[in-house]
């Protein structure tokens, strides 16, 4: 799912609003439950029943509650994963800039190019440094998108948890109003309850499917990470050198290919 920000955010404000609302009706659950059955033509029984159920309603539903409660910790992940991927491209961009600058059609004077043995080592030492910078550029734009992506999952999950909470509190108003019924009370006591079911294996499914997600990501990071200590670009698992000792030995060569020239240019 493609990450937004003000959709996500909006998602968040709803899911915190939505707490305290399903707080202030679990709380209203157990009083409706106690006047429903304060009624002299309700027998202890039943009313022992009700009451019972109605605790379980606020039990369960506060465990849900503070699950959801616990997840918004981690709320401000996905909003973080999506500014370090937005930092990340521009590293991928200043490191691709790098590899073109380096690159040898870009190592020229005048369209022209020196002769001789420093002039091949400056060219091979510099190719090193644009593969090595065109790795870091590659490696950039992974992680950027591996951490755009993994923002998507989190906006999907939160959604449907706000989802859940949306239906578990419209379910509490309903209980706590069938309860004040009296004659639906037992609908009322039992409403939650069945819409804790449903609400548990949602949530459940949900941080399934995040979880799984993540795995796959943990093992693109591990990818990456052989990406980056790859001798291809990095020997020995370090940045290329530069190699200047090869650049000693200025000796060049004219048109003809004859060596202990004076400097020239090579020309068409």
């Amino acid at each position: 799912m493609e990450f937004s920000r003000a959709q996500y955010e909006a998602v968040i404000a709803e899911i915190e609003a939505g707490t305290k609302t399903l707080e202030a009706k679990l709380a209203e659950v157990k009083p409706a439950a106690k006047n429903a059955t304060s009624h002299w033509w309700i027998d202890p029984v039943s009313a022992e029943a009700i009451n019972y159920i109605a605790d379980k309603t606020v039990e369960i539903g506060t465990g849900i509650l503070n699950w959801i409660l616990d997840v918004l910790k981690g709320a401000t992940a996905p909003i973080w994963m999506f500014v370090d991927a937005y930092h990340w491209m521009d590293l991928r961009g200043t490191a691709n800039a790098v590899s073109t600058d380096l690159s040898t059609q870009n190592l020229v004077i005048d369209d022209s190019d020196w002769r001789g043995k420093a002039r091949d080592n400056y060219l091979a030492a510099a190719g090193a440094q644009a593969g090595a910078a065109a790795r870091v550029g590659s490696i950039a734009g992974s992680t950027a998108g591996m951490l755009a992506t993994c923002a998507g999952a989190g906006l999907a999950f939160y959604i449907a948890v706000a989802a859940v909470l949306a239906k578990l509190i419209a379910t509490t108003v309903a209980a706590v109003a069938a309860l004040g019924s009296v004659v639906f009370s037992w609908v009322g006591a039992g409403l939650v309850l069945q819409e804790a079911g449903f609400s548990t294996t949602a949530l459940w499914a949900a941080s399934a499917t995040l979880a799984g997600f993540l795995g796959t990501q943990a093992a693109a990071m591990i990818t990456m990470h052989g990406d980056t200590v790859d001798p291809t670009s990095f020997p020995n698992g370090v940045w290329p050198k530069p190699n200047s000792a090869q650049y000693n030995d200025a000796t060049v060569f004219d048109a003809n290919g004859k060596v202990d020239a004076d400097w020239s240019l090579k020309k068409d």
